[in-house]
């Protein structure tokens, strides 16, 4: 089973990845892991790297490629990225899609990240940004189509536990005979 989480920042995508994977007996693959790593390789923080992948390409495709390879190539695995969702297409079993409202989302970066979550919101909605335009140049993806996703959740509204608790239910309960389609991920582009 290949499970997608994805969503901006801060949205709980690890967090619930994590327990997603452990629910299931499944491993785990982070995309953000992958990308802070290579930044850290380089001598970058993630925003320096961030904006280094605005002018070099390479950074991201390079990264996307590894993700979509994992996820043709790998089973029993929770992947996790923004772009997880897209990069599996129809590789996934299930597509989850994970929000917050920005100053939600800037408190819990500026708690990890150890900085003000005034300056951690405006970062992130800056890298947002960012990103959402490459992904659009490179790709052709609309980040913002969410309709490529069975199910999206505010996480902000629930604890983690509870938003587990949905995902869960969403995969156990699912019948393929109730099925009327899986949103198709047009795969027009190349990474």
């Amino acid at each position: 089973m290949l499970l997608t989480v994805s969503g901006p920042p801060g949205s709980g995508k690890s967090t619930t990845a994590e327990l997603l994977a452990d629910a299931f007996d499944l491993d785990h693959v982070s995309g953000g892991d992958i990308f802070r790593q290579l930044a850290d390789e380089r001598g970058y923080t993630p925003l320096e790297f961030n904006k280094l992948a605005e002018e070099n390409d390479q950074i991201d495709r390079d990264l996307d490629r590894r993700l979509r390879e994992i996820a043709v190539k790998e089973d029993d695995l929770v992947l996790e990225s923004r772009l997880a969702g897209w990069l599996a297409g129809d590789h996934a079993d299930f597509r989850f899609w994970l929000d917050a409202p920005p100053a939600v989302r800037g408190e819990r970066i500026g708690e990890r990240e150890d900085k003000d979550p005034d300056r951690a919101t405006e970062e992130t909605q800056a890298r947002e940004a960012s990103e959402a335009q490459r992904y659009e140049e490179y790709y052709g993806i609309d980040i913002r189509n969410l309709t490529i996703y069975d199910l999206s959740v505010n996480t902000a509204r629930w604890e983690p536990d509870a938003v587990l608790d949905m995902l869960v239910t969403a995969v156990e309960e699912y019948d393929a005979t109730g099925d009327e389609g899986q949103a198709a991920v047009p795969l027009e582009y190349d990474i």
